[in-house]
């Protein structure tokens, strides 16, 4: 059995995806959020509509400092993970949130394998705490799993060589998949061509939404 750990928008959409081929293989998975986006908008909806399978447990960790969020992210884990009547063959984890760095941290001390999915990604900076997050993830993790061929060279120039596949974006994945579905859902939105009308962008981190000069240039 794995554990998946999730909480946050994208992780949602990831594993939404990742679960599905669990599933179809006949891969034994359970999945526990962390609650770190709790808002029904930003957490409910996404289950209701992607169909991911329910979760053992929500840790409805929902307000507080990076450091109140991941410490008890891990001791809601930990205590989850004694709990159960068998020990997870691994825990899988997803990008470079609080949720990630706190489930490589409990695996690692409880001696659970680290399955990491987006490894090997680098910002540069350390003032991002995400930065932070995926670098100790990467390396406590026992199996890698890379977007693409510069993450895998990332890694090694870090000592990390074994275990790290480059297997593609499973957020290109979830595209794929979801707008095909929303296109047999709904084709046309008010007489419009969704394919051929609309760009998607997607735009984040503080540093790009709130100073107007940095939003109006991209």
């Amino acid at each position: 059995m794995i554990i998946t750990l999730i909480g946050a928008r994208p992780q949602f959409v990831k594993a939404a995806v990742v679960s599905k081929a669990f599933i179809e293989k006949g891969i034994p998975e359970t999945i526990v959020h962390s609650g770190q986006h709790y808002d029904e908008r930003m957490s409910q909806i996404f289950w209701e509509e992607l169909g991911i399978p329910q979760p053992l447990s929500n840790l409805n960790i929902v307000s507080g400092s990076n450091v109140v969020h991941t410490a008890g992210m891990m001791t809601g884990l930990e205590s989850i993970i004694n709990n159960l009547n068998e020990t997870p063959k691994a825990i899988l984890l997803y990008g470079d949130t609080n949720t990630t760095v706190a489930g490589s941290l409990v695996a690692s001390k409880q001696h659970i394998p680290v399955i990491h999915i987006e490894a090997g990604l680098r910002s540069f900076n350390r003032t991002m705490p995400e930065e932070i997050n995926r670098v100790v993830t990467d390396h406590l993790s026992d199996l890698l799993f890379c977007p693409s061929e510069g993450a895998v060279k990332q890694l090694a120039t870090e000592g990390i060589v074994s275990n790290v596949y480059n297997v593609g974006d499973v957020m290109y994945d979830s595209f794929l998949t979801f707008s095909a579905l929303a296109k047999k859902i709904n084709p046309v939105i008010s007489g419009i061509d969704i394919g051929s009308a609309f760009t998607l962008l997607t735009l984040h981190r503080p540093s790009n939404t709130d100073r107007k000069e940095q939003l109006s240039k991209i």
